[in-house]
């Protein structure tokens, strides 16, 4: 199942999309896949699995902190799509790195390797839209979509251009600054919800961590929540992290229901 099959189940049942995000490798390689499960089980729709790399310029501290474990731990891009591919959960999954790691491996292998590891989708947050045609148009003949990020400052005219080009969904960037749990929802979310105008669903991610927020952002209007630094700070702690969290990815999705 793609991206766009999942949102078209979901929006059947009348459903919201809960993505999570967790860091392939952290703790460990083998650790991924149980991961992924746990999450799956308490209702987790899709998962971003980051690949990690060196200066991810995008995330705050906690997933800092799950990108240095999980390169300290032998994760790298050959065995990120091994990884990836023993993954048995039948939900869309989406890698999430930086550009670099992308143009290193080369742009079209590394689509053939989302596509031989059944990857829907690519996330790249230092990736302009204005220089993405060479890897959105790679993208599109083998059928992976690349998703592209809107800020609160975005223009206009960026925005026109991305919903333009973007598939999948628009990933909407709750406030500015880094990834991390917040203890509120800006206000900027609800008014960029109401900017942006998309063919395509819109999620939202950065600073959601609770039932509440995902359930605020549900009925105001987002197709998707995304939810990262809730669930690497389970993983961080090291304590019962499995049925944690799917626990928390239970929560979340009942937040969300109740907001649909």
């Amino acid at each position: 199942m793609n991206i766009g099959e999942k949102f078209e189940e979901l929006k059947e049942k009348r459903e919201k999309a809960l993505i999570a995000y967790i860091c392939a490798g952290d703790p460990t390689p083998e650790a991924t896949p149980k991961l992924v499960e746990a999450l799956v089980k308490g209702g987790t729709d899709m998962v971003e699995i980051g690949l990690p790399f060196s200066d991810p310029i995008a995330d705050g501290l906690t997933i800092q902190g799950s990108i240095e474990r999980a390169l300290n731990a032998g994760m790298n891009p050959d065995k990120y799509f091994e990884v990836v591919k023993g993954i048995q959960d039948k939900v869309p999954l989406i890698v999430m790195t930086y550009y670099n790691l992308i143009f290193k491996r080369g742009l079209k292998k590394f689509i053939d390797d989302c596509v031989n590891s059944h990857i829907s989708g690519i996330i790249v947050p230092d990736l302009p839209v204005e220089e993405s045609d060479e890897l959105a148009k790679l993208s599109r003949e083998k059928g992976v979509d690349l998703i592209f990020l809107i800020a609160p400052t975005t223009t206009e005219a960026r925005i026109k251009k991305i919903t333009q080009i973007g598939t999948g969904f628009i990933y909407l960037v709750a406030r500015l600054g880094v990834t991390g749990a917040r203890k509120d929802i800006a206000d900027s979310t609800k008014k960029l919800l109401s900017r942006v105008n998309a063919r395509i669903p819109k999620a939202i991610g950065f600073g959601i961590s609770n039932a509440d927020q995902a359930e605020e952002i549900a009925r105001a209007g987002a197709d998707g929540i995304i939810v990262g630094s809730a669930f690497v700070d389970i993983i961080a702690e090291r304590g019962n992290i499995y049925p944690e969290l799917e626990a928390l990815a239970k929560e979340l999705k009942d937040g969300i229901i109740r907001g649909s």
